[in-house]
């Protein structure tokens, strides 16, 4: 198993390995109804002769099934295979809160926020009887889209049952542990997982993992109290249940001691926060409903401050026109440059009707502002009727094209230099016949203005890599599956760029 891909687990088809631990393995597979991506567990070929390890493995699949909650790891089923176990689960694009935590401060008001999502799960599993036991910065995963994932169950108990050393071996994460947990883990009640949240909230605020030491002083005079009662030694002496510091926690939120305790860097968080709300105007949330074609998007732009700008309209009611820009500035001063480009593109969008002609403009209004801004910039042209299309890249990814009956696509692109850079005498564009079954794949992978030659290459050989697994694909499984895979292979670097994948199909 160590070198060998199986090929299927229980009737899912196996894609890749996720990740390896002592005791498990995870790997990417599809829901053979669905086609969505999920999540394998299986145990350890090592364990597999291991009854008491098989039964507690499967114990985990057993407390999931108890749960039905937007903020828990959905279960979609479990059982025997030929390499032993597994468990399918559901797949979550995001990292987990440690990671989070390590690299990136959260302001005090979205660290707050992010703890009651985490309450709002564990209230559920107390709820339906169950004790998480091993609630940790680890087995919380921060979504692509912003939400909260409690996962791993594997030590969970169910309350009214009885733990014995004979029937379990890992214990918990010191760190996080209550002090009656380890004192006597077989002997524990919903109040140690409000011990855990305790711990995790602290270092949510503070913007650094804790490694076992608290000073509540390091923390807001607001939050103090609160942090304090979820970490008493006393399991009597802690709130009552999970809701109620929740409550505690939303009181304080709400209200002006909150905006007293902000710091400078929370101030600066919360504009942060506020623009990615705001720039959900630059990048389209759903897809327009065009005719005669079918057209699907991944994109991880929830994920991050974007200088990325999206858009689509119809000059006339047989073209359709689908545009992509990027600023080389990022952060504040980029979103504003693409929302500068978005105004420019709407104003010529129905003015001009050559492709050429309306880049040739929209560079030369650039241009005329004088204040150097430079864009990547791409314009699709769509002409379904005429059974056509046109393409124009400045400084972009290149356009891929399957002709229907063809086993392998064709690289479109033309070197033109990036927007606002020069005015050439003429903008180059690739125009090629557009038939029924015929599929385009854009994406944004690669900017040359933010990127070296060497980097663009690897970029463009990961995405053709990807391409060439899943060409066959309808668009929507064919741009999730191009997605993940790109994903995994950058990892953690690749939430920090917003990047987009578009499959477009040409229908009767």
């Amino acid at each position: 198993m160590a070198s060998v891909l199986p090929s299927r687990i229980g009737g899912y088809k196996i894609e890749s390995l996720l990740d390896r631990g002592g005791m498990t393995i995870l790997y990417l597979g599809i829901h053979p109804e669905t086609h969505e991506p999920i999540a394998i567990k299986v145990l350890s070929s090592k364990f597999v002769s291991h009854p008491e390890m098989v039964e507690r493995f499967m114990r985990e699949a057993e407390i999931i099934e108890l749960t039905n909650h937007p903020n828990i790891v959905k279960l979609y089923g479990h059982g025997k295979w030929e390499g032993g176990v597994y468990i399918a689960m559901e797949f979550i694009q995001g990292i987990s809160l440690r990671q989070m935590i390590l690299q990136e401060a959260m302001s005090l008001k979205r660290s707050l926020e992010v703890v009651i999502q985490i309450g709002h799960a564990l209230t559920h599993l107390h709820v339906h009887g169950i004790i998480h036991r091993d609630l940790k910065p680890e087995n919380i995963l921060l979504t692509a889209q912003g939400g909260v994932k409690v996962i791993d169950f594997g030590i969970s108990q169910i309350y009214t049952e009885k733990i014995t050393s004979d029937n379990i071996r890992v214990l918990g994460t010191p760190v996080y542990m209550s002090p009656e947990q380890r004192e006597n883990p077989f002997n524990v009640d919903f109040s140690t997982d409000v011990y855990s949240l305790g711990i995790i909230t602290y270092e949510l605020v503070l913007g650094r993992l804790s490694h076992g030491v608290v000073h509540l002083s390091n923390v807001p005079r607001g939050l103090q109290k609160i942090i304090a009662k979820a970490l008493q030694p006393n399991p009597s002496e802690r709130y009552d249940d999970i809701v109620e510091f929740i409550q505690q926690v939303s009181l304080y939120l709400a209200s002006d001691e909150l905006k007293h305790d902000m710091r400078g860097s929370d101030y600066l968080g919360e504009l942060t926060q506020n623009l990615r709300e705001a720039q959900s105007i630059l990048i389209p949330e759903h897809l327009p409903n065009w005719q005669r074609l079918e057209m699907a998007f991944a994109s991880n732009c929830s994920t991050a401050l974007s200088s990325v700008y999206y858009d689509f309209f119809q000059p006339s009611d047989s073209v359709y026109c689908l545009v992509m820009g990027e600023s080389l500035t990022t952060g504040v001063e980029g979103l504003l440059q693409v929302a500068l480009l978005k105004g420019m593109v709407r104003a010529l969008a129905h003015a001009i009707y050559q492709p050429t002609d309306f880049v040739q403009t929209l560079n030369a209004r650039i241009m005329e502002e004088g204040n150097g801004h430079h864009f990547s910039f791409s314009l699709l042209t769509l002409v379904p009727s005429e059974e056509r299309f046109s393409y124009i890249s400045c400084g972009y990814s290149p356009l891929w094209h399957l002709p229907s009956g063809a086993d392998s696509p064709r690289r479109l692109t033309a070197d033109n230099v990036a927007l606002g850079v020069s005015t050439p005498p003429e903008f180059l564009a690739v125009d090629a016949n557009w038939n029924v079954g015929d599929t385009l794949v854009l994406h944004t992978f690669q900017a040359e203005q933010s990127k070296n030659v060497e980097e663009i290459e690897i970029d463009e050989a990961q995405f053709l890599e990807a391409l060439m697994e899943n060409l066959f694909l309808n668009p929507k499984q064919q741009v999730e599956a191009i997605f993940r895979k790109v994903s995994q292979k950058e990892g953690h670097a690749f939430f920090e760029r917003p990047v987009t994948v578009i499959s477009i199909e040409r229908e009767s």
